[in-house]
């Protein structure tokens, strides 16, 4: 299988509400494997421009499944959920920012958290308008210059996130896991209540700042496993902030469907994607 997936820088407008833009082309029609979409904290918008829809199964039952066909919001999840993997696909998207859903949806981020949305019920028909132009476009490059034009009409009027927000959300996300605050200090630091800041988080992630700091642990150690391969899952355990080796693992499988052992095992290339045989189970 061979895939061309491209990261592009996010115009000066975006980045308040973008974190990041991309593409991704598969040009094979092998047989489809499942794959393993392990929790980032962030929204997705996601247009497949070219290919079969969206298949998408419950974590919890990996018999029931859902077909979205059109653009896509991926709501933020707390556990992983399985899509189907390996058809000959073209996608354009853009990974979103804390605050982007209300600018961007006019809803808060929790009304779409734990689901995926056809963009046509938030958008209505300017959802099939830009999947119209996106499919009339024959290259990457003009593919997300039109999703931008799309998204600064969107949000040329849109309030950033407070900065008690932005400020909190930057320590949750500390580089290393071990050294993030405490959710008590979050809230001092804010000047709001603690109800307050409970309620805007939520607003503006689609969790409580408790969830929302597991999925951040998670996410720094899935980077800390890719820089140091060599590392025990006790050393990863300890420099990670979890409690033990068994706290770890328990997470762990939990949120991405997998052990610690067997995510290694598969070593994927994209520390969230991790492709499933076809005989592997989901879940």
């Amino acid at each position: 299988m061979h895939d061309s997936n491209r990261i592009s820088s996010v115009p000066a407008a975006l980045r308040p509400w973008v974190s990041q833009l991309w593409t991704a082309h598969t040009d094979t029609n092998a047989s489809c494997t499942r794959e393993h979409v392990l929790p980032t904290g962030q929204m997705h918008l996601v247009l497949r421009v070219a290919g079969p829809p969206l298949r998408v199964f419950d974590a919890h039952d990996p018999n029931r499944s859902d077909t979205l066909a059109g653009p896509v919001v991926g709501g933020v999840r707390e556990r992983f959920h399985a899509k189907e993997h390996g058809a000959a696909i073209v996608s354009v998207g853009a990974v979103l920012r804390p605050g982007a859903s209300l600018a961007l949806f006019g809803v808060s981020a929790a009304e779409l958290a734990g689901r995926h949305t056809p963009l046509a019920d938030l958008w209505g028909p300017d959802a099939a308008a830009l999947h119209d132009q996106m499919a009339a476009e024959h290259d990457a490059t003009t593919r997300l210059a039109c999703l931008c034009r799309f998204l600064q009409r969107r949000l040329s009027h849109a309030a950033p996130l407070p900065a008690a927000l932005r400020d909190a959300l930057d320590a949750l996300s500390h580089p290393e896991p071990a050294l993030a605050p405490r959710i008590d200090a979050l809230v001092r630091a804010s000047s709001i209540s603690h109800r307050g800041f409970i309620a805007r988080f939520r607003h503006a992630t689609g969790l409580g700042p408790k969830r929302y700091a597991r999925l951040m642990r998670l996410r720094g150690l899935l980077q800390v496993m890719a820089r140091t391969p060599g590392a025990s899952l006790a050393e990863l355990a300890l420099q990670c902030g979890y409690s033990d080796q068994a706290h770890m693992a328990r997470e762990f499988r939990d949120m991405t469907g997998l052990t610690p052992s067997g995510y290694r095992e598969i070593a994927p290339r994209h520390p969230h994607h991790v492709p499933l045989a076809p005989e592997a189970p989901s879940a």
